[in-house]
């Protein structure tokens, strides 16, 4: 990770009153589809399921505890869409059709708390798991400090069908919709990247070049499935703490292609709502896609945000909906004790016996230990 300073934070907007009401009304897909609010579970790294890809009761029952807890939308952790793409070991995967039974009990937990369930579907590239997969790691370009191969043509028609394929199974087993997993350095990310993709074919070189994988698997994925089914894409929107190669201009610009070719929603990866764009330090970076996109595509951001007034803030800079990481961890009915004038989410550190009383089986809670301060 790159040593870096961090811009000033943006003065906090005031918030309306609409926007007090607004965080719990209906949110609605072109498709036709709605959420109840706006307020989603985020994707989150668990590593509590099996070793063959299937679903543990504990992951079921943390992913079931927030649709309980008035959650509108549960995403699941990045779950891989091929053997050689997973990216650590308790993956629960959709790599197989033998794996569409696991996901329909998902999707009949989720939607029995009138929530929505969007897998998180990728491949990891790069940093796949390779004592897990048992099998070399590729991406757009080699590289030898990782033993990492480039990609050719055969793997890159395969992992656009390996997408496709995931996103049928999950409509298969019931799911609302999938979110196609382009941020945080993983291989979409790896072939959008100006300095990790150094390919010269027409999968690299310019904008047009690197994000055609990205289109490709879209518009793969769009073609698998009803229009109401719904298709979204996480985006890292330019280069923050680390250096992924990413730049926003280009971000925005993949954002509306994306959506041009189907795309529902484009969810972008902040890590700190509060801080302005690295680029553009007088911006926000909600604001500059808010502007850039159409108006009845949501906006979903995550990064940083606790309290109910984190969230409104976020829905004042040009959010549409927030979707909540380690608070909804901490605070599994966070929507529900939101809405109490008194709310105050329970922060930082929880013991391990807190944890598990939140729906955290116990390799959930060790994992949970990589994160400064968060066990107690």
């Amino acid at each position: 990770m790159s040593t870096h300073t961090l811009p000033n934070p943006l003065p906090a907007p005031n918030i309306s009153d609409a926007t007090r009401e607004r965080i719990f009304s209906p949110l609605r897909f072109r498709g036709g589809r709605q959420a109840q609010n706006r307020l989603w579970l985020a994707p989150l790294t668990n590593q509590s399921s099996h070793d063959d890809g299937s679903l543990s009761d504990d992951e079921l029952g943390f992913l079931e505890a927030r649709a309980a807890g008035g959650f509108s939308v549960i995403e699941s952790c990045a779950t891989h869409v091929a053997l050689d793409g997973q990216g650590w070991p308790g993956e629960f995967g959709i790599f197989d059709d033998r794996l569409i039974g696991d996901w329909k009990r998902v999707a009949d937990a989720v939607h029995a708390h009138d929530a929505l369930l969007i897998p998180q579907i990728f491949h990891a590239g790069e940093r796949a798991n390779t004592e897990a997969s048992g099998q070399q790691a590729w991406s757009a370009s080699a590289h030898a400090e990782r033993d990492v191969r480039a990609a050719t043509e055969e793997d890159i028609a395969r992992v656009i069908d390996d997408f496709a394929q995931a996103t049928r199974r999950a409509f298969e087993a019931g799911a609302d919709g999938v979110e196609l997993h382009g941020a945080h350095g993983y291989l979409l990310c790896q072939f959008l990247s100006h300095t990790r993709n150094a390919r010269t074919d027409r999968w690299g070189g310019s904008l047009q070049g690197r994000s055609r994988l990205i289109r490709e698997v879209m518009q793969a994925c769009r073609a698998q499935v009803p229009d109401d089914f719904i298709i979204g894409v996480r985006l890292s929107p330019e280069d923050f703490g680390s250096t992924i190669g990413i730049d926003i201009d280009e971000s925005i610009q993949t954002a509306r292609w994306l959506v041009d070719d189907g795309a529902q929603f484009i969810h972008i990866s902040l890590w700190d709502v509060f801080q302005p764009s690295k680029k553009y330090p007088d911006t926000h970076p909600l604001t500059l896609f808010r502007e850039a996109l159409p108006g009845d595509i949501p906006l979903i951001t995550a990064g940083h945000i606790w309290s109910l007034d984190d969230a409104l803030v976020t829905l004042e800079r040009g959010a549409d909906a927030i979707a909540l990481g380690r608070s909804a961890i901490a605070n599994p009915d966070w929507p529900r004790q939101a809405r109490q004038p008194d709310f105050e989410p329970r922060r930082p550190p929880l013991s391990p016996e807190e944890l598990r009383d939140r729906a955290l089986g116990p390799v959930f809670v060790n994992y949970m230990r990589n994160w400064k301060g968060f066990v107690s």
